[in-house]
């Protein structure tokens, strides 16, 4: 059966292959009844519409925008600060009657076709590992790009908050309330699916540039206070879930001496933590502190965490992409917040 094309509807009609065109792509000049016998042959002979893909190519313009991050797409749907970033994001570009193609990259996928691959506009390349493929196949469409959290990219607008810092207020929360035996679990620092001991120099090392700054921020405080940083017991996981922080609690709570309280890069890891308190029939705050990060899951369960504005960076980074060309290439840092909940309270025993 021969194809049906633009051409076939105008020749059934006898009207030029412009204005069946017109019907499906600029409506208001035709009148009504014309187009509406046109898209009546086009059902007729089983023609959908132009395709689409050909379409923009012909425009230079997609009608979509590209989000590029560093996770699966299951996860993408289930991580509540991922949730509450792409919420922001996508209201933008619904605002603006785009799409958006979501193109996820799990931990250790060094692929870059799907970038090479994408119809899109404009990419938000958001928590890429330093030195990822993927970000040198974006950076050469030669499209507007933002990039989200990591990495720093000179010469594109970059969003995220001052790593450091907020990681420096998490530790220094409990440090001031005398907390001196502490502990850490973190996701998000290397590809390679460990999960265990880490020390210093596999911390030092590791290949996401804000995780490696939230974790300076953590040492930073704790030397500030006087402790040994490598002594700080440093438990990585492969995996943001809560059962991952449930693992990680038992390791650390099953130390000798026993971490009076325990960082946790993200609130999934704080809540799995928790978990970990209670198997062992420890109280918190009583017997154990818990501080978690980024305030996405936190409110319910009285976590002491650090907030972030996932929905705003969101919105400011789907209105950047908009703009296009016209987007200034700005370091822009959001606030962060330190939200003490029930989860902390000085320890039941002061130690030095």
């Amino acid at each position: 059966m021969a194809k049906v094309t633009l051409q076939t509807i105008a020749d059934r009609l006898g009207v030029s292959r412009a204005t069946v065109s017109y019907a499906f792509s600029r409506p208001d000049q035709l009148s009504d009844g014309l187009r509406r016998r046109i898209l009546e042959v086009a059902g007729e002979l089983g023609y959908a519409g132009p395709n689409p893909t050909a379409r923009s190519l012909r425009l230079g313009r997609a009608g979509a925008l590209g989000l590029l991050f560093s996770e699966t797409l299951a996860y993408a749907f289930a991580d509540p600060y991922a949730i509450g970033f792409f919420q922001g994001l996508a209201t933008a570009a619904e605002d603006a009657g785009v799409g958006l193609l979501i193109l996820p990259l799990p931990h250790g996928d060094r692929r870059s076709d799907p970038v090479r691959d994408a119809v899109v506009d404009a990419f938000c390349v958001m928590s890429l590992p330093d030195g990822h493929p993927a970000l040198a196949e974006v950076l050469a469409r030669k499209l507007p790009v933002v990039v989200v959290d990591e990495p720093y990219v000179a010469g594109h607008p970059f969003l995220g908050i001052d790593e450091p810092a907020a990681g420096a207020a998490a530790a220094r929360h409990v440090l001031d309330l005398g907390h001196r035996r502490l502990g850490v679990v973190m996701v998000g620092l290397h590809e390679d699916g460990h999960s265990g001991w880490a020390g210093p120099e596999r911390q030092e090392t590791a290949s996401f540039a804000a995780m490696r700054a939230r974790r300076g921020g953590y040492q930073r405080a704790c030397e500030e206070a006087g402790l040994d940083w490598a002594a700080v017991p440093f438990y990585e996981v492969a995996r943001n879930s809560r059962e991952a922080g449930r693992r990680a609690g038992h390791a650390l709570l099953g130390r000798d001496p026993r971490p009076s309280a325990i960082l946790a890069n993200t609130d999934v890891l704080a809540l799995g933590v928790l978990d970990a308190a209670a198997d062992l029939g420890l109280r918190v705050p009583a017997d154990l502190s818990v501080v978690g990060f980024s305030d996405s899951a936190a409110q319910e369960a009285g976590l002491t965490t650090i907030r972030q504005a996932k929905q705003e960076m969101g919105a400011a980074a789907g209105r950047l992409l908009l703009a296009g060309s016209a987007a200034r290439p700005e370091r822009r840092l959001f606030p962060h917040e330190l939200v003490v909940r029930a989860s902390t309270a000085p320890p039941a025993h002061r130690h030095p």
